[in-house]
């Protein structure tokens, strides 16, 4: 019994930590109430939504390792826990800079983090699938056709 309780802590720290320390590192940049880069208001209008999407493709992909390594979740359960999971995020960190001065929460923001959660489960969905292919069942007397 003692082995069991250890093995699920160590999974907890192995395949959660990351996810909710990169939560946390979401939360922190958030909190900085201006992140000017000094760079045409274009160019860094860009970068910004590139980040966006970055970050939260990132906790997506953390997310998606999480629930089916972690947890062994099947393949389409353990994707769409993670792109929900990484868009409740972003909405409720787009709410926490409603209340950071200099900062303003926006849904389009939200969307942006959703495609680039999407995107990320998108990806090792389809990776896993290569990877892994799905046999299609065998029928008897299948040889003889």
């Amino acid at each position: 019994m003692r082995d069991f309780d250890m093995t699920r802590r160590v999974k907890f720290f192995i395949f959660w930590l990351p996810p909710v320390f990169w939560a946390g590192v979401i939360f922190y940049f958030s909190s900085i109430p201006s992140l000017e880069s000094g760079l045409a208001v274009s160019v860094d209008w860009v970068l910004r939504k590139v980040a966006h999407m970055g970050v939260y493709a990132v906790l997506a992909a953390l997310l998606f390792r999480a629930f089916r390594t972690g947890h062994a979740t099947e393949l389409k359960k353990a994707a769409c826990f993670a792109a929900v999971f990484a868009i409740g995020y972003a909405l409720t960190d787009e709410l926490h800079q409603l209340y950071v001065p200099g900062r303003h929460g926006r849904l389009r923001d939200v969307g942006i983090d959703a495609l680039g959660a999407a995107l990320a489960v998108i990806a090792l969905f389809r990776k896993h699938r290569a990877v892994h292919p799905v046999q299609p069942p065998q029928h008897p007397g299948a040889d003889y056709v």
